[in-house]
């Protein structure tokens, strides 16, 4: 009986250990992940309004056709971004992501309350090297810092009628996201 059981319990550890390591490793070796499906359409560091697309067609899965979205493919090696979008008439939300998808900081319209969403987007590094301004507080400047220097950011908002898409995608179409100029420090 004893041994029956060790048999069992052998065979649900490494069951355990083979699902665990399957459902870990198989979303690093996907190949048509969010960033390299963009990657033709996105150049890096600029916003690209993504086409409407019906269901069946739409580039990326699960894609609200009440929705207009853009994304920026952003690369942080060569300093930090800023990002601007204005707010559309019902809803936008901004969200960014790293380079495997995983999801790390989010916003939306009523949260920023402005009538645009402004933030910048750096390394944990690339704001350690910020100098101490004491002038401007955390009110007047969003810093979003990025746990890698590659990733996405998804802009979208809401068309709440069909015949409000034309606006919306004019408004998300507005939205930038562009390295920032460097400033050299006064002396």
């Amino acid at each position: 009986m004893i041994r029956w059981l060790m048999i069992l319990l052998v065979g649900l550890v490494l069951g355990a250990i083979v699902h665990l390591s399957t459902i870990i490793l198989l979303p690093l070796t996907a190949t048509r992940d969010a960033y390299a499906r963009l990657t033709p359409l996105a150049p890096v560091n600029t916003m690209t309004v993504l086409p409407e697309n019906a269901a069946s067609e739409a580039l990326m899965p699960f894609m609200d056709p009440a929705f207009a979205s853009a994304v920026c493919r952003y690369d942080l090696s060569n300093g930090p971004l800023k990002f601007v979008a204005p707010v559309s008439l019902a809803y936008t939300s901004v969200t960014f992501y790293t380079r495997r998808d995983i999801a790390y900081y989010a916003i939306n319209d009523r949260a920023a309350g402005r009538r645009t969403i402004e933030l910048e987007l750096m390394t944990t590094d690339q704001r350690a090297e910020l100098p101490e301004d004491e002038d401007i507080t955390s009110a007047d400047r969003l810093i979003v810092e990025s746990p890698t220097t590659t990733g996405l950011i998804a802009l979208r908002a809401l068309a709440p009628e069909p015949g409000l898409m034309p606006a919306v995608r004019a408004t998300v179409g507005t939205a930038r996201c562009a390295p920032e100029p460097r400033t050299q420090p006064s002396r």
